[in-house]
């Protein structure tokens, strides 16, 4: 067992790269107010999922998710419907839903490609009610902020008190949100103090003094220009020091409020409300002489990584930003905004390097070999997931087991733990296996997928057919 513990260490690589090399990425934030409705039969416009071009991360914000006393307690011990369908539509095509945080109405979701999960550091989510002067959360935000290679991202998700005449009462409530929010962390206590903060949701922001006859012109002749100078939010900016530091791209689609349900048509009802663009993607990035990196822990050099961190700038562009006008469930359609995030990774390692040893079935114990790459502050509580491939969320393992309490061996920094056959899926498929840190609340490491066969026990007790492989593969198409 020595020789095979001591290769697996050499084969340990730290593979630095270049700092120079600046990395790509591709962040698709969504926003709507679904109006209590169930979700649409599919979300593959939504998502542009027929699009050659896959973002990395996916964050979806939704408000007025139908939030009545008997269905919200279901949708704690449950995926609530909207959430479900998101991880059944992404989960195959290789996202994991990362974290996400429910207030009765706002929902926000946090997606990642598989590759980047075990770079999603220090997750931490929170929430803020403003309805009801604070006591009732059918208004507020709801914010997951995160470190995504070393960088710090703050996602928002608001939805503000409503009406034409409420746009200063707006921008209270947005500033209680940012200045009530805060965080277990030294450099970004706060939402503005990380180096990107996404803000969206339905910010109920309204078309002022315009007449319907002039709006409904300018829809019509797609002259939405001439419609922005009246808009709240870019009439707040100008006088508001805090919505200054926020961009947003160009209104260049039709406003997505308010529509008659199951319906294109803008609200024929008795109060005929004006056309408005209430929901919005809004972003802020720090300057760059106030960004700062993250320090591992184990760095007894952090002055020298301090410095090191101001060369590692975020920037952000935005690629698109547009109404999704072929959803009508809602009496909003859902707006999308893509953008390009280019960074300096400060780390390409993960914090732990994990593997299967050997042949797995349920037919006998197995073996998972760990070894952590860097310093962090490990816990009893760890512990390392065996995940079909495919797997929706980091609650969706088949089985788990104790780092400490199953351990069977450590050499060098190399430790063993492990599994028993009872344990392990009788049928197989295409598994992997990711160490999740109880103290950082997320995945640090992950193993290259590996096959689980069969149990060939099963199959002679005529429990399994002999064909399982096939089997498994007609039932994965």
């Amino acid at each position: 067992m020595e020789e095979d513990l001591s290769g697996a260490l050499k084969s340990i690589s730290l593979g630095q790269k270049d700092s120079d090399i600046m990395d790509s990425f591709g962040l698709y934030v969504v926003t709507w107010n679904v109006a209590t409705a169930e979700p649409p039969d599919d979300v593959y416009s939504l998502l542009q999922l027929s699009s050659p071009k896959k973002p990395d991360l996916y964050v979806i914000g939704l408000q007025e998710v139908r939030a009545a006393p008997l269905k919200f307690v279901s949708d704690l011990a449950f995926d609530d419907s909207w959430s479900h369908l998101f991880m059944s539509t992404l989960a195959p095509l290789g996202y994991v839903k990362v974290t996400s945080i429910r207030m009765q109405g706002l929902l926000l979701l946090f997606f990642s490609k598989l590759d980047h999960v075990p770079f999603i550091r220090d997750i931490q989510t929170t929430y803020t009610r403003t309805g009801l002067y604070g006591c009732w959360g059918n208004k507020g935000g709801v914010s997951i902020r995160l470190c995504f290679y070393g960088h710090m991202l703050c996602f928002l998700n608001c939805h503000l008190t409503a009406h034409m005449n409420n746009a200063s009462h707006r921008v209270d409530e947005f500033e209680r949100i940012l200045d009530a929010q805060t965080f277990d962390a030294k450099n970004t206590p706060r939402i503005l103090d990380h180096k990107a903060v996404f803000w969206f949701g339905d910010l109920n922001f309204r078309i002022e003094d315009h007449g319907m006859h002039f709006i409904r012109s300018c829809l019509t002749s797609h002259r939405f220009d001439l419609l922005w100078p009246k808009d709240q939010l870019t009439m707040m900016k100008k006088k508001e020091t805090v919505l200054q530091k926020f961009e947003e791209g160009p209104l260049n689609f039709q406003p997505t409020y308010k529509f008659d349900l199951n319906s294109d048509n803008y609200d024929t009802s008795g109060k005929k409300r004006k056309p408005a663009w209430c929901d919005r993607i809004l972003w802020s990035v720090l300057p760059k002489s106030l960004q700062k990196g993250v320090v591992e822990d184990g760095d007894d050099k952090e002055e020298e990584k301090k410095k090191q961190e101001e060369e590692f700038p975020l920037r952000v562009a935005q690629e698109s930003y547009a109404g999704k006008m072929d959803y009508n469930i809602s009496d909003h359609k859902p707006v999308v905004g893509i953008f390009c995030l280019e960074l300096r990774k400060l780390y390409e390692t993960p914090l732990v390097q994990v593997c299967a040893e050997g042949d797995w079935s349920a037919d006998f114990d197995a073996l998972i070999t760990y070894s952590p790459l860097q310093s962090f502050s490990s816990s009893a509580w760890d512990w390392i997931g065996l995940f079909e491939v495919g797997f929706k969320s980091i609650s969706d393992y088949v089985t788990y087991t104790w780092v400490k309490d199953d351990q069977v061996a450590f050499i060098d920094e190399l430790f063993q733990v492990y599994v028993s056959k009872d344990d392990i899926p009788v049928r197989g498929g295409e598994c992997v296996l990711c160490y999740y840190s109880s103290n950082l609340q997320c995945i640090v490491g992950m193993s290259q997928p590996f096959k689980v066969q069969g149990s060939r026990a099963a199959i002679e007790e005529g429990c399994l057919p002999e064909n399982i492989d096939g089997l498994n593969q007609a039932v994965a198409s």
